[in-house]
């Protein structure tokens, strides 16, 4: 479709012809969400029904208090993108045209020769006549097109409240689309990050799992983020015994894996005595209150055992942690021994961990786990539960891992889809 030039300025055009323009022109801007097309298609389409000799756009956006840039003038031939690389443009604080932009008022000026020495005079040199449409952000304008005319009266006062409104509207949904384009970068930014966060975080964690004798081993994490603050490891203490540790910071994702990269670090000092499950725990508790939960008020839930391959006998503290489950040879009931009823770690400097122990046998299986594994919601926002978790627990298994892939169907069955909102990590140990 084509428009006759000045359709909106003379009485060649009808209603029927600005409507036509204001329809087809709506459509083409609807078909693109490219800030720079959006502005091409509004300046070529719109354009047409408003006759001028040349157009500049100032912006003082971003910029210091009395300055302003010229991003766009039509006697350009290939401009930089003033959204990519603003630094190119002419950045001025004086003149006609500051005078324009800071007083924040439309304007038609029928008749002006610019003065040689004002900064503004390389642009408006040969015009006379010039239509002034602030773009308006926080109540001031932001941005000012200046449409220049070369003879004087080209412009009309009469469509001024009518340029004003269509450009002030096209201008906030480029605006709109500029944010939108800021915020997707923003969080392709995120993403990036939180995969290297991932990957570093996942390279703390055990590397497989490792041989112990009279033990057979499944594991299962799974972040409920990209990175999350579920924590466990292995820890060959030598003479046949080896500690579990099992650790849950609280909330999850990128400060949740940060504070558990920080217990990764505590834990893995020679200072740290871990062949003594209370003391390690105090160990972990006087350094995260020292350094770290005393300033952010966080916390962390641990669990932590030393299991004796020679006696079969499991040592172990707790720390705001759940009590590992275990289901003994031939029995097909949960027993759950004592927590030794402690606050998490980092909460309290002077709380000392007990130590409780259980002693096992063959084919006896213990299973320790953070919280996520059985406070997982449904679409329906019910809870999947302990007592549900335990009854798959105490059905029979041929392994550790039929064990732990058992519950994992239960679960994925009960959630039905809906979105995982904790960390899960479930260890579960099968003695031999």
């Amino acid at each position: 479709m084509s428009f006759t030039p000045g359709i909106f300025t003379n009485s060649q055009g009808t209603w029927q012809d600005r409507l036509d323009l204001v329809t087809e022109t709506s459509k083409a801007l609807s078909a693109t969400e490219d800030p720079r097309e959006m502005v091409a298609v509004f300046g070529e389409r719109v354009g047409d029904a408003f006759p001028r000799d040349g157009s500049l756009t100032l912006t003082r956006r971003g910029l210091p208090e009395g300055k302003f840039r010229i991003t766009r003038f039509s006697e350009w031939e290939d401009p930089a993108d003033p959204w990519v690389n603003p630094e190119k443009f002419p950045l001025l604080d004086s003149g006609v045209l500051k005078d324009w932009l800071f007083s924040n008022e439309p304007q038609v000026i029928d008749d002006f020769d610019c003065p040689e020495d004002d900064p503004a005079y390389a642009y408006l040199h040969g015009k006379r006549s010039f239509m002034l449409l602030p773009g308006f952000d926080e109540g001031i304008a932001k941005n000012l097109t200046v449409m220049m005319g070369i003879e004087p009266n080209m412009f009309s006062s009469e469509l001024l409240p009518e340029v004003v409104w269509t450009s002030n509207l096209f201008g906030r949904a480029v605006h709109h689309l500029r944010l939108g384009e800021a915020l997707k970068e923003a969080h392709r930014q995120i993403d990036h990050d939180m995969q290297v966060v991932s990957g570093i975080q996942l390279s703390l964690l055990p590397n497989g799992l490792p041989e112990i004798p009279h033990l057979d081993l499944a594991v299962y994490y799974q972040a409920a983020e990209k990175a999350g603050g579920d924590y466990y490891d292995f820890f060959d203490l030598g003479d046949g015994k080896w500690g579990l540790l099992i650790a849950d910071v609280s909330g999850h994702g990128p400060a949740a894996a940060v504070l558990m990269a920080i217990t990764h670090s505590i834990a893995h000092t020679d200072l740290a005595d871990k062949d003594h499950p209370g003391e390690f725990l105090n160990y972990l508790n006087q350094r995260l209150i020292m350094g770290y939960t005393g300033i952010s008020k966080t916390f962390v839930t641990a669990i932590y055992g030393v299991f004796d391959t020679n006696t079969l006998k499991f040592e172990y503290s707790c720390a705001g942690h759940d009590a590992p489950r275990i289901v003994r040879d031939g029995c097909c009931n949960i027993e759950i021994p004592d927590t030794t009823q402690n606050l998490p770690l980092g909460i309290k400097k002077e709380e000392k961990y007990g130590v409780a122990d259980v002693q096992l046998a063959p084919n006896d299986v213990l299973t320790v786990f953070t919280d996520g594994m059985f406070e997982a919601r449904n679409l329906k926002g019910e809870n999947y539960g302990l007592d549900r978790f335990q009854e798959v627990l105490e059905q029979p298994a041929e392994s550790p891992q039929h064990r732990l892939d058992a519950v994992l169907a239960d679960l994925a069955q009960f959630c039905d889809g809906a979105p995982q909102d904790d960390d899960r990590t479930m260890l579960v140990t099968w003695v031999k």
